[in-house]
């Protein structure tokens, strides 16, 4: 319907257009009828709210915040969490949950005050989930199921930079890499020790779901009661590197991991509780004095490493996560600018780097290889 990229001009009728040619391909119980998607043509459609007129939330559907958040570049964000009535999520892998069929996820965008896009997350089968992005309409009524090639430029995010809906692609991207579809529900985002270091964290509040609030609602099989006891959190030699581990995790982590398709790269920034709940975490061993494929260009002959302790001008991952170029920006989708508190935070733990973050990485560097 648009090609990929061009600039479309958001307004009420193009909404609306779009909206008819949707409701053109309905099929049976309100969903597009090709093999690309089955999610409905509107959000008011998708189960959120339980009054559409005031976009009142419907109960089932349960609030959570992920400690450390994805940087969106500086969005507003709200979630929630609906699973299907007496099912349990497959915990058997502490870092892999297994969602049941019929488990929904939503995620809202505000820019500047206004709601501007909604991510659904819908599992349709043991082996399968739905993605979708919808855009809301000017009157911020309601908001229509994007085209598959997604929707440049809908919304201001900084001077001359926009906000783009993404591709299904651009989602899968992410989302798929490693088997990893659900981002930011895990038990480590929903931990109730809660990093008070970890960038852009939102306020919790009392209705919103937590790892204790699974345990005590037996929503977990197993049910992991150990996870309340000893709540995860991140093993770190400091505050701040445990506040970035858990940013690289989140930010960096759904591509570089163990699982994806870059694994060779041998660069793993994914916090996994069953190998990282020690020192060192893989993000150490494989990262810091390590050198990588992508070299800082203005650092001298043998100097560029992936994290050069003490000298960040020489480190490629704060380098690449302060690129805004297509040819060097990490995370190469999802942001058009660099998110400047983390970049600082970054900063300063490579410059204070030192022995024993050092130590571990340079004594489990082979084995991490």
């Amino acid at each position: 319907m648009a090609v990929r990229r061009t600039r479309i001009l958001i307004a009420a009728d193009v909404l609306l257009w779009i909206g008819a040619t949707a409701s053109r391909m309905l099929g049976a119980g309100g969903s597009i009828a090709t093999s690309e998607t089955t999610l409905p043509v509107r959000l008011s459609e998708s189960g959120l709210y339980a009054d559409v007129a005031t976009l009142t939330i419907d109960a089932r559907n349960r609030p959570f915040t992920p400690q450390y958040p994805l940087w969106s570049d500086g969005a507003a964000k709200r979630r929630w969490v609906r699973l299907p009535d007496g099912a349990t999520i497959d915990t058997t892998d502490i870092d892999h949950w297994n969602f049941p069929v019929g488990t929904r996820f939503w995620k809202e965008f505000q820019f500047n005050g206004r709601r501007v896009e909604t991510r659904l997350l819908m599992k349709t089968s043991p082996d399968h989930w739905e993605f979708g992005s919808y855009l809301w309409t000017d009157d911020q009524r309601d908001a229509v199921l994007a085209p598959a090639d997604g929707v440049a430029d809908v919304a201001e995010v900084a001077p001359g930079k926009r906000h783009s809906i993404p591709s299904r692609e651009e989602c899968r991207a992410c989302h798929d890499s490693g088997r990893t579809e659900v981002l930011g529900f895990t038990a480590l985002q929903l931990s109730t020790d809660r990093d008070p270091l970890a960038p852009h964290a939102e306020r919790m509040t009392d209705d919103m779901v937590t790892l204790a609030t699974l345990v005590n609602d037996q929503r977990l099989s197993p049910r992991r009661t150990e996870l309340i006891a000893t709540a995860p959190r991140i093993a770190a030699s400091d505050p701040r590197e445990r506040a970035m581990l858990g940013y690289l995790s989140t930010n960096c982590g759904s591509c570089h991991n163990r699982q994806s398709s870059i694994a060779s790269l041998g660069l793993f920034l994914k916090y996994t509780l069953a190998r990282d709940a020690r020192c060192p975490a893989d993000a150490i061993a494989t990262a810091v004095d390590q050198t990588g494929h992508w070299l800082v260009p203005s650092a001298p002959e043998g100097a560029s490493r992936r994290v050069h302790p003490g000298r960040p001008e020489w480190s490629a991952l704060l380098q690449r996560a302060s690129s805004r170029r297509p040819s060097s920006q990490m995370p190469p989708i999802g942001t058009v600018v660099a998110d400047r508190e983390a970049l600082s935070e970054l900063t300063q733990w490579i410059q204070q780097l030192g022995s024993a973050s050092t130590a571990c990485a340079a004594a489990s560097a082979t084995h991490a290889r």
